[in-house]
């Protein structure tokens, strides 16, 4: 029987990880989270990390030679080649590690959050899309709130990524996060009681 592989994506601070959590701890699925291995990828001493170092200098390590993660998405945010060189190192990384995952876990349904779904094209990980999404006015005061941005770094981060309202048009499945998480809770309720296998 092939498995069940939700891909859960939405915007920047739109509620995924609300959604990825509910669904670890009411439905007991495996969750496999594409920031995980992104943060893997450029662990101290990773090849990845130290390509990364040879292009933009020691200013983009800490002093425990780890990743200065806010230079680096100062320079991504930024420019676009950059992100997308990146993106190039890292994304490989991340597929290779999403189907060693999947080939250890029995469990019949996974759920793979992966921020960037559609733009880099990993649909074809999964068997079905779904899109977390609220308005942008909620999107870019969480994302303040939650990452102490300004307005204008807020918004470059939102706009690095493809607009929510294509992801919403791509998508199988389409959560409004725009109310209470309480309300956002039940329509995943709805949702997995309708598609029960």
């Amino acid at each position: 029987m092939q498995k069940r592989l939700i891909g859960l994506t939405g915007g920047i601070a739109t509620g995924k990880s609300t959604v990825a959590n509910y669904l670890a701890e009411s439905y007991n699925l495996p969750i496999l989270d594409s920031d995980i291995y992104a943060r893997e990828a450029v662990a101290v001493g990773s090849a990845i990390l130290k390509k990364i170092n040879q292009k933009y200098g020691d200013d983009i390590l800490l002093p425990d030679n780890s990743l200065n993660r806010q230079k680096l998405g100062e320079i991504v945010f930024e420019s676009q080649i950059e992100r997308l060189w990146i993106e190039s190192l890292i994304h490989p990384y991340v597929r290779d590690r999403f189907n060693q995952e999947m080939a250890k876990i029995s469990s019949d349904t996974l759920v793979l959050v992966i921020p960037l779904l559609f733009e880099v094209g990993l649909t074809n990980l999964v068997t079905e899309t779904w899109v977390v999404s609220c308005s942008q006015e909620q999107q870019l005061k969480r994302l303040m709130q939650r990452n102490n941005l300004t307005l204008e770094q807020a918004q470059a981060r939102i706009n690095s990524q493809m607009p929510l309202s294509e992801k919403v048009k791509l998508a199988d499945v389409v959560f409004d996060n725009s109310q209470s998480v309480e309300m956002l809770l039940k329509l995943v309720n709805i949702v997995m009681d309708k598609t029960k296998l």
